[in-house]
């Protein structure tokens, strides 16, 4: 179309740099800067994101069922059937989970115990997936308890593998100061240390065997709960409204993955919208500058556009004549950018140019994840505000009239 031809032409046939065509570079030189860095932001913010939810999935449940009333201990045989009845589920495991005091010479401990089944260790996440040092032995034999402590507990307690450590329940330790007994109190024979890279359960988790959390933490026979994996983690919200509609929600709080860390990931979502929007500025400031020079190119090419309507050209195809110069300048800022900030992704994944130090972050290079629908989100903004800039001017070319644009030629 000849529009598009003429648009074309304006953009290329300066024989000389002046001031529009100046303004013009620096709105490209905008566009491109705001696109590759968007680019380059987004895709960091995806692959911290990814580290930290691959970290958590790997240790966390896809599904969390807890009992929240004593009543619920008495269905949780009906709870165990409706989960082997259902086909979105891998495996799920009961569990136990309290307060203790890990006590050592003169050194203790608060912490959270957590009693999980021994079938666990064939399943390929949770702490037997995280092992920093000995092996997943939870069973207990020959009347020893066993238990698996976190990195920063062992180095706390000067406890080591085969070392012994004393753990009371904190249930018990509130039931003793009115019925004036003794705590209940078991000795553990350490035969794991794990390190999960997230302080949340090393610093506070430590873990045995079902039975033996029972037995410490006085529910006998009963569980806390169940932990669930799925064939497809992206089900985890559906399986969670399923369960929620067949359990009584008095009873059994049920929690997906993400609602486990739902404050984590709710900043990191907020903070990946606002890298997002502050970033599109820079493309904004750049597309200003677009509507500033396209207005000083309508003043410029006033005698061309009332040429134009002399010979016939209709307000329509003036009017696209400097959307196109507009959007071009657009366009060529738009696919620089993404051209450049791929590059510069690709490099640090490749090259990792941009190291991290291993003693302070548990990466050793900057994360990087791109993800087509960033580019397209990223490309669509710069476009439409490209096209927001060109409409003004653009409605202005083609309000001139001809009489004016010519009589003074």
């Amino acid at each position: 179309m000849f529009e598009f031809f003429i648009a074309k032409r304006y953009l290329k046939s300066k024989h000389k740099i002046n001031f529009i065509s100046i303004i013009s570079i620096l709105s490209t030189a905008g566009i491109t800067i705001g696109v590759a860095a968007l680019i380059i932001v987004l895709s960091v913010f995806n692959g911290f994101g990814s580290l930290v939810k691959s970290i958590l999935i790997n240790f966390d449940p896809h599904v969390r069922i807890t009992v929240i009333s004593e009543k619920g201990f008495s269905k949780i045989d009906s709870l165990n059937i409706l989960l082997n009845g259902m086909e979105e589920i891998e495996s799920s495991s009961p569990f136990v989970e309290g307060k203790v005091v890990l006590i050592s010479d003169n050194t203790y401990e608060v912490l959270n115990l957590k009693g999980i089944s021994p079938k666990a260790d064939e399943e390929s996440w949770g702490v037997q997936n995280s092992l920093f040092s000995g092996k997943f032995d939870i069973n207990s034999t020959d009347d020893i308890d066993k238990i698996i402590i976190g990195l920063p507990i062992h180095m706390r307690l000067f406890k080591r593998l085969g070392d012994t450590v004393t753990v009371t329940s904190f249930n018990n330790l509130e039931r003793t100061v009115f019925n004036l007994s003794l705590p209940k109190t078991m000795n553990f024979l350490v035969t794991g240390i794990f390190e999960t890279s997230n302080r949340e359960y090393d610093s506070k988790y430590v873990f045995t065997s079902l039975e033996s959390g029972q037995q410490l933490l006085g529910l006998k026979n009963q569980f806390t709960g169940f932990e669930i994996r799925l064939h497809d983690i992206e089900d985890a919200d559906e399986v969670k409204s399923i369960l929620q509609s067949k359990l009584d929600n008095s009873l059994f709080s049920v929690d997906s993955w993400y609602d486990l860390h739902k404050d984590l990931y709710t900043v990191m979502i907020l903070e990946r919208w606002a890298a997002y929007i502050i970033l599109c500025l820079i493309i904004a400031v750049a597309t200003f500058n677009i509507l500033g020079s396209l207005t000083m190119s309508v003043i410029e090419k006033k005698k061309d556009i009332g040429v134009l309507r002399a010979i016939g050209v209709t307000n329509k195809s003036i009017l696209r004549i400097f959307m196109f110069e507009g959007m071009l300048i657009g366009l060529i800022g738009t696919l620089a950018g993404t051209i450049l900030g791929l590059a510069v992704c690709y490099l640090q994944i490749q090259y990792n140019f941009y190291p991290l130090d291993p003693a302070k972050y548990i990466i050793a290079s900057l994360p990087i994840e791109l993800r087509f629908s960033d580019i397209i989100a990223i490309s669509g903004m710069s476009i439409l505000l490209t096209f927001l800039a060109s409409l003004y001017p653009a409605k202005r070319a083609s309000k001139i009239p001809v009489i004016d644009a010519i009589k003074w030629e």
